[in-house]
């Protein structure tokens, strides 16, 4: 078979069992139920390339420098605690100006999954299938951003079909309770797992982002008194 095509095959499927229940998927989920299904296909499909065009092209670099990781992965756990309460306040592009509501779904998402991806195990992934197969870069690209584009597209319809099913609000919370939760995972990795601290500073700093998020959250729902926005961007 030929290398580039073997390559495709290998980097596609291996990024769609990535993607299984993995937090980009569930962005995919969450987005689909505030913005139309093509515009939120068109911000992955930019994030996806970027991100993985710069995980291909960095190869094995990356890896030497382990310690990046540990701020990458924090940066990413916090970024989603923060999507989580962007998501509970809900979208803020009502009332502007139609070129700004346009453009602006497929920016926010664009931005979103290039965050969520930097240091995720689909981007390391990608680097260490761009090691595997160094002949075929363009063939690990369009491989991995196609797993990418199948994998969230399937979460992409999920959202779509909450939405349709699930009161606005439900579907707000309960993505939005994902979102932390998943910010609170990796938080919890990177303090145990790379920085190694110890049991009773771990708990210290989830308290204090806990009460950080819960009180911007009571906040937020509190000062929320925006009728529903009908339909998505």
């Amino acid at each position: 078979m030929n290398p580039r095509i073997m390559a495709f095959l290998f980097s596609a499927g291996a990024v769609v069992l990535a993607e299984m229940g993995d937090k980009t998927q569930l962005l995919a989920m969450a987005f689909a139920a505030k913005y139309k299904a093509g515009k939120v296909m068109l911000g992955v499909f930019a994030a996806t390339v970027l991100n993985h065009a710069l995980a291909v092209a960095a190869g094995n670099f990356v890896t030497r420098f382990e310690s990046a990781q540990v701020w990458i992965q924090t940066a990413a756990s916090l970024s989603f605690i923060f999507f989580g309460l962007w998501t509970i306040r809900g979208d803020q592009l009502e009332g502007e100006e139609k070129k700004a509501t346009r453009y602006g779904a497929v920016i926010t998402v664009a931005i979103a999954f290039f965050m969520a991806e930097m240091g995720d195990k689909t981007q390391l992934a990608t680097i260490a299938l761009a090691a595997k197969f160094p002949a075929a870069p363009l063939g690990i690209l369009a491989g991995t951003t196609t797993g990418m584009l199948i994998a969230d597209g399937m979460g992409i319809v999920v959202g779509i079909l909450l939405r349709k099913k699930i009161p606005e609000r439900t579907v707000k919370l309960v993505s939005a309770g994902a979102f932390i939760l998943f910010g609170f995972i990796g938080t919890y990795q990177v303090l145990s797992g790379d920085l190694k601290l110890p049991a009773p500073v771990i708990a210290l700093v989830f308290a204090i982002i806990a009460a950080i998020t819960a009180l911007s959250a009571y906040l937020i729902v509190k000062n929320d008194r925006r009728p529903n926005a009908g339909g998505p961007e």
